[in-house]
C-alpha cells in the first residue's frame, strides 16, 4: 500500500565561536571540571556572541541542511523553528529564518516544547507533508540558553549552551512499511503538574522578564529516564519496530548518564549512541538535530539506518520519532 513518507533530504548545524570550557567556568562559580564532567559528561559549551541571535543560529544551520539537500530555500514550503529562546516575544524566530533565507515562499511558525521541541516540530511537519498540503520542510531547533542562565547558579549554569540544527524534509512515496525512507512513527507526551521542577522564573504575562532557568536536577532525572524509555519503545512499536532494528539511537544531549540509564533500559548498546554532550552540553531543542548532522558528517549515520530519536524538556514534554536515514 502506498503511503506518503516525510523523507530526510539533509542536516545541518552550527555552533557559536566562542567555546566556554569547564576550566573557565571553574574561576567563576565553585565547581571544577572534574565535578561536572562525572556528573553529566560536558567538556564544555558554545556562547553566542554579543548581537548573534536564535534566528541567526538558525539561519548557518538552515542554509547547511539546504546544501545537503541540494534544495534552494525557495522550494521549502514550511519552516518551523523549535525554541524555547526565541528573538523577540513575536513575531515567530522562523519568520525571521524565512526572511534571512530569501523567499516567502510558503508558510513559518515556531514550537516551543522546550528540549522536546525538535521532535515536537518533527511530528508537525510529518502531519502537514503526510496530507500532501507541504512538498518541502525545513525542521529547525535553534537555541541561545545562555541568555536565560542564572551564572551564579552552579547547578544549572554549567549545563547548557547555545546552538542550531536542522533537517529538510520532502514527500516522497513509500510501501507502508518498516524499510521505507523517512519518519516512520511519532509519539509525543507531557505532563504539567511537573511545572516546578523545570521552569523559567519569568515571561511577558508574569513578570514582564525573560526571567532565568530554574530546576530540580535529580527528579528531572529520574522523570527522564523512565518517561523517555517508555516513549521510545512505544514510537518503535509504532513504526512496526525493535530495538534490534535500531542503527543508531539519536537522543537529546542533556547528560550522559541519563543517556546511559536511559539505553540500558531501551536494551541498546552504547556503541550504538550518537553522543556530543560533552562538545556543547544541553542545547535544549537543538541538541537532537546538531548530533544527527554529527552522526551524517561523520559517516556514521548512512542512508537506511533506523534511528531512534527522543528528547524530554520543561512542562514536562517528552517525545520519540523513529527515522529511516
Amino acid at each position: 500500500m502506498s503511503i506518503r513518507r516525510a523523507v530526510a533530504l539533509g542536516s545541518g548545524s552550527y555552533l557559536p565561536e566562542r567555546i566556554l570550557t569547564n576550566d573557565e567556568l571553574s574561576k567563576t562559580v565553585d565547581t571544577t571540571d572534574e565535578w561536572i564532567f562525572a556528573r553529566t559528561g560536558i567538556k564544555q559549551r558554545h556562547i553566542a556572541a554579543d548581537g548573534e541571535w536564535t534566528s541567526d543560529l538558525a539561519t548557518k544551520a538552515a542554509e547547511r541542511a539546504l546544501d545537503m539537500a541540494k534544495i534552494s530555500a525557495t522550494e521549502i514550503d514550511l519552516i518551523i523553528v523549535a525554541t524555547a529562546t526565541p528573538d523577540q516575544t513575536f513575531p515567530s524566530t522562523a519568520t525571521r529564518v524565512q526572511h534571512n533565507l530569501g523567499t516567502t515562499q510558503g508558510f513559518a511558525f515556531d514550537v516551543q516544547a522546550v528540549c522536546s521541541g525538535f521532535v515536537y516540530a518533527l511530528s508537525v511537519a510529518t502531519q502537514f507533508i503526510e496530507t500532501g498540503k507541504v512538498t518541502n520542510a525545513l525542521v529547525i531547533g535553534a537555541e541561545t540558553f545562555s541568555r536565560i542562565l542564572d551564572w551564579t547558579d552552579r547547578t544549572t549554569c554549567v549545563l547548557f549552551g547555545d546552538g542550531a540544527g536542522a533537517v529538510v524534509l520532502q514527500g516522497q512515496d513509500g510501501n507502508g512499511t518498516k524499510a521505507d525512507r523517512g519518519i516512520l512513527s511519532t509519539e509525543l507526551r507531557s505532563d504539567g503538574t511537573h511545572n516546578e521542577l523545570l521552569y523559567v522564573d519569568g515571561g511577558p504575562s508574569t513578570t514582564g522578564t525573560a526571567g532565568c532557568l530554574r530546576m530540580r536536577g535529580k527528579e528531572v532525572f529520574r522523570h527522564a529516564v523512565s518517561n523517555l524509555a517508555t516513549i521510545g519503545e512505544e514510537a518503535l512499536v509504532s513504526a512496526g519496530a525493535t530495538s534490534d532494528d535500531v542503527d543508531w539511537v539519536v537522543p537529546h544531549q542533556a547528560n550522559h548518564r541519563i543517556i546511559e540509564a536511559t539505553a540500558r533500559k531501551v536494551g541498546i548498546p552504547m556503541e550504538q549512541v550518537i553522543l556530543t554532550v560533552s562538545d556543547h552540553g544541553n542545547t535544549s531543542a537543538a541538541s537532537i538535530p546538531l548530533a544527527l548532522d554529527s552522526g551524517v558528517c561523520d559517516g556514521r549515520i548512512t542512508p537506511g539506518n533506523l534511528l531512534l530519536l527522543e528528547a524530554m524538556g520543561g512542562g514536562f514534554t517528552w517525545g520519540a520519532a523513529t527515522l529511516r536515514w
